[in-house]
């Protein structure tokens, strides 16, 4: 779950190339002070992008970090068969592009128009070896992505259809600090090369839920969770 771990937001006066940041208290840099913070920043820079475009692409070298600021990614990589597997949804506050090497072994691609805050592997390194909470920080969000990709792996290897999308929309959730109302401004086609299904088999069981009164579709990119507690018990396999 995303919820606020720092509360330095306040202390930033106008001006301070950080001030408003929606990301403060989630992001890594939020355990630096006003003035760590500005260094920081101004090791980077802030880049925009438009909906479908990349940030990077697999294969590509692994030369810069990202903070989300705004906006949803998605990472994916393209199988030797030519299928697609999409590994992960990046939402506002998360570190992007933390790789074992010198290459992306996955593009991360704009779902929405995005901002993010880049810096270069190098400074980022050196930066985080001068700061230890920052080190701390990053050393959760690294044990935080091994986690989600573990739970992947169960999702795809011992879930039914329905159970798989059940852990989705409670996941999504818990991103929002549990609330009912849930955002899905990814595809019906990322979410199914997501969690390992098809198109129809989405709709399928998003009618099942929805006739079963466990959610209930506000529009084509929100649902409404109506009963969480059965929601979980069919996660859990129940």
């Amino acid at each position: 779950m995303l919820s606020p771990k720092h509360d330095h937001t306040s202390a930033l006066p106008q001006g301070h190339p950080c001030f408003g940041c929606p990301v403060r208290d989630l992001a890594i840099c939020g355990t630096l002070d006003g003035d760590q913070l500005k260094e920081f920043r101004r090791l980077g820079c802030c880049m925009a992008l438009s909906s479908g475009q990349s940030l990077f692409s697999q294969g590509d070298s692994a030369a810069s970090v990202f903070t989300v600021t705004e906006g949803i990614l998605k990472s994916y990589r393209i199988l030797p068969d030519g299928r697609r597997q999409v590994t992960g949804f990046h939402m506002a506050g998360d570190f992007v592009g933390n790789v074992v090497g010198d290459v992306h072994e996955v593009t991360a691609e704009a779902v929405k128009d995005c901002r993010v805050c880049a810096f270069p592997v190098r400074r980022f390194e050196n930066f985080v070896e001068d700061h230890p909470p920052m080190e701390r920080e990053l050393y959760i969000a690294a044990a935080r992505q091994l986690a989600q990709a573990h739970e992947q792996m169960v999702l795809l290897g011992r879930m039914t259809a329905i159970e798989r999308i059940a852990s989705f929309f409670l996941a999504l959730s818990d991103r929002s600090q549990g609330a009912d109302m849930v955002d899905l401004p990814m595809s019906r086609s990322d979410i199914a090369d997501y969690l390992g299904l098809t198109k129809e088999t989405i709709s399928r069981v998003l009618s099942e839920l929805k006739g079963s009164r466990m959610i209930r579709l506000q529009a084509i990119d929100r649902i409404q969770i109506l009963d969480r507690p059965r929601l979980k018990q069919i996660a859990s396999g129940g």
